[in-house]
């Protein structure tokens, strides 16, 4: 094919023009074919970059590894399976992509600005010693054996079966002094609230 054949009426190339010139290319590799397929797509692929990226240094790099990755690639072009525009685009939008993970920054997990406050905030701290007085006053209204169950049972983790063991008293009671515990506590924590 001559060299001024490829050139005439850039412009106007049609479909079957595009599909013809990229199959060349990926056949025999087809310098000139190419050329005309770059003067065609360039400055298309780097109006989309620049669109996307709105940086014109990195829409042109992106064109110029778009259009490496054309010629690269022009082997595996299948005309029965798209147009020569979708599938050059595709590679754009590809490139665009692995760009933008490339300039991603990465995650440092031990950047302070990520690692978590060993002191909580002074609200959270404050609402919590509020609590604890709250519940340290409800749990001096319960009488002494439902406390010394509960303190067994949540203080020193025992299980029922062992605080019964311990202090000589049916399972069964041990279950009712820690329910009674409850709900004494809920009806003096709603009153001290």
């Amino acid at each position: 094919m001559k060299r001024t054949d490829l050139h005439s009426k850039e412009q106007d190339l049609t479909t079957s023009e595009l599909s013809r010139l990229l199959l060349l290319v990926g056949r025999d590799r087809d310098v000139a074919a190419f050329e005309v397929l770059f003067r065609y797509y360039g400055p298309r692929v780097r109006s989309f970059m620049s669109m996307k990226t709105r940086d014109m240094q990195l829409a042109e790099e992106l064109m110029q590894e778009t259009m490496t990755a054309v010629w690269n690639k022009a082997v595996q072009f299948d005309p029965a399976r798209g147009n020569v525009s979708a599938w050059i685009f595709t590679i754009a939008r590809n490139q665009r992509i692995d760009a933008f993970r490339r300039k991603r920054p990465v995650f440092d997990e031990n950047d302070p600005a990520f690692v978590r406050d060993d002191v909580a905030p002074a609200d959270v701290e404050m609402e919590g010693r509020q609590d604890a007085e709250l519940l340290r006053k409800a749990m001096d209204t319960l009488p002494p054996e439902q406390l010394d169950v509960l303190k067994r049972a949540f203080f020193e983790e025992a299980s029922h079966s062992q605080i019964a063991e311990d202090m000589g008293i049916p399972l069964g009671t041990v279950k009712s002094r820690i329910r009674l515990a409850f709900e004494k506590l809920r009806t003096s924590l709603e009153a001290l609230r």
